[in-house]
């Protein structure tokens, strides 16, 4: 059942106030436009309803949550609702669009059926669909315009209408003789296996990152983590989520008997003519086992640096730095920050039969040709720190160390680089300059330091505004003062600023997002940054010097590419605010 604005039990009388006073305490329509309002319906006898439409006084959006809120229904938005093959397997697509309503969650315990509608007080409608299904309508009220494309959309989405099918053979009937329920078994194991590819199609056809199937306490939700948002897709009727769980487990190499302990698996997957390499997890939780599945594209190959994002002298210093023979080049972020694909398209880049790379990573993401890629496996002794000391007897020319996470392995990557290596490697720190500092504290001689250091990158990933719907607005002028104060000099001038955001279409699942972009900010690491090393300066004065050396910040970055019309400045704050 998805999130719903609480306002009170269902009812359909009015509770006592009338729309512009309610919108005038949601903060949304002023005092004196409300008297204004009020006056014309006494003056002409038209509802305050159709006044506040025709002036286009306030958004659709709030005029159905004010009237919610007047009539003690609650409130739905759409677009986060996750589509319910049960509850859509009731209610046919023809009763759905003849009286503009669309099923949201079924409850069978209490016979009841969760219904959006337009008008919530179409008691037509509720009458008919409570004598079609069966069950008791609890209304909730939606934006009309959103709910005829929800209804056509969601009917003809290939995961609803797939699942909706698939589910309608898989419900035991408990009336069945025990011949009829071997066969139903048959029948129940096969659609289980249906719904599954579906549900991995649909990741792949979303480009979907991770997959999440998560057990509730009456259902199952299923939710896809796309550009790096999680969007719930999906609800699955609690009754199959063992069967779903299992069959995962199957495929990935799993225990399917044991459900105590937290398990790992992988699997291949091919859609589209596509190939995906799954890795999965399950984890024990209060309501049953929750799995998430990363999607790993065989296909596709990796990106090259300025498709991430980096330009300019960004780009120019960190290709400098990588054209070097020797030293270590750090990419900082937090988890899914991208620095794995970035440090995947540093050796594309520096990948020729000329030298021999070793990389040693937690787990393996993309596979390399031409390079030898290791996994670490703890459990048997293989760790960063162990695994970089038989490195150094393999004769290579560029390592690769998935992360540094301590003493030792910080001391073997300083002491593979003075010895003629090129290393690569990530830190979990928010910035470029705070990684110098960390790495001092995990006990780094700074002597070492200075002399090993080459470059160090920090990045962040954004959403990137849909070309197909975007669109030009003149935003806050706060909003203005605050890029202007953030770029500085590197504000264009003589120039109107006009902001760029996306409208929300079909093909970007209505977010007006689609496709990611990385931000960046790079320090090379020059004598005076070296000498500041020496002294164990903090991180704000190893950034200051780096600014002073024309570094642009993450945030100078984001604002940047902001201006240009690629994020938003939602985007850009999201990830880059400190």
């Amino acid at each position: 059942m998805p999130t719903t604005a609480k306002v009170g039990p269902t009812s359909l009388t009015p509770t006592g106030n009338n729309l512009s006073d309610i919108l005038v305490s949601m903060g949304v329509l002023k005092q004196d436009r409300a008297a204004q309002v009020k006056m014309a319906e006494v003056q002409y006898g038209t509802p305050q309803e159709e006044i506040l439409k025709e002036q286009n006084i306030v958004s659709n959006e709030n005029l159905v949550k004010a009237k919610a809120i007047l009539y003690n229904i609650p409130y739905l938005d759409l677009n986060s609702a996750p589509s319910s093959p049960e509850a859509m397997a009731v209610l046919p697509q023809e009763v759905s669009s003849k009286f503009n309503v669309f099923p949201i969650s079924v409850d069978k315990i209490n016979k009841t059926l969760t219904l959006a509608m337009a008008d919530p007080l179409d008691l037509t409608a509720i009458e008919f669909v409570e004598r079609k299904t069966n069950l008791r309508v609890k209304p909730v009220a939606v934006e009309g315009d959103k709910l005829s494309e929800v209804i056509m959309t969601r009917y003809s989405s290939s995961l609803s209408q797939e699942v909706t099918q698939a589910m309608k053979d898989v419900a035991p009937d408990k009336k069945s003789t025990p011949d009829e329920n071997f066969k139903i078994g048959f029948i129940r194991e096969e659609k289980i296996s249906e719904i599954v590819s579906h549900i991995l199609e649909f990741a792949v056809k979303s480009r979907s990152s991770d997959i999440h199937i998560e057990p509730q306490e009456k259902s199952t939700r299923v939710r896809y983590r796309i550009d790096g948002i999680l969007q719930e897709k999906l609800t699955i009727p609690k009754e199959l989520h063992d069967s779903l769980i299992s069959r995962i487990k199957i495929l990935s190499g799993m225990k399917i008997d044991e459900k105590r302990i937290p398990q790992d698996g992988r699997f291949n997957f091919k859609a589209n003519d596509e190939d995906t390499d799954l890795r999965v997890s399950s984890l024990p939780t209060s309501w049953g086992e929750k799995i998430v599945m990363r999607l790993l594209k065989k296909t596709g190959g990796v990106p090259d640096l300025p498709e991430l994002g980096l330009r300019g002298k960004a780009l120019k210093n960190l290709l400098d730095s990588i054209l070097r023979p020797h030293g270590i080049i750090i990419i900082c972020g937090p988890t899914g920050s991208g620095k794995t694909t970035t440090l995947y398209a540093i050796i594309a880049k520096v990948n020729t039969p000329k030298v021999n790379i070793v990389t040693l990573e937690d787990p393996i993401e993309y596979k390399m040709l031409g390079v030898n890629q290791v996994q670490i496996n703890p459990a048997v002794g293989l760790t960063f720190a162990s695994g970089l000391k038989s490195f150094l007897r393999q004769d290579p020319n560029i390592i690769l160390v998935g992360e540094i996470r301590d003493q030792e392995t910080a001391d073997l990557a300083i002491q593979a680089s003075l010895t003629g290596h090129l290393v690569f490697s990530t830190l979990h720190t928010n910035d470029a300059a705070g990684a110098l500092p960390r790495l001092l504290d995990m006990g780094a001689e700074p002597y070492l330091l200075a002399s090993s250091m080459t470059a160090i990158v920090a990045q962040r990933v954004g959403r990137k505004i849909h070309d197909a719907c975007k669109e030009t607005y003149t935003p806050d002028p706060k909003i203005i003062e605050d890029i202007k104060k953030v770029l500085g000099p590197l504000f264009p001038l003589n120039k109107e600023v006009k902001l760029y955001r996306g409208k929300g279409c079909q093909e970007c699942g209505n977010t007006g997002y689609y496709g990611r972009i990385g931000i960046f900010e790079v320090i090379p690491v020059s004598d005076s940054i070296s000498k500041l090393i020496l002294e164990r300066s903090p991180a704000s004065t190893i950034e200051k010097k780096a600014k002073e050396e024309g570094m642009i910040t993450l945030k100078q970055d984001g604002y940047l590419k902001v201006l240009e019309g690629i994020t938003s400045i939602e985007e850009v704050l999201r990830v880059a605010q400190e």
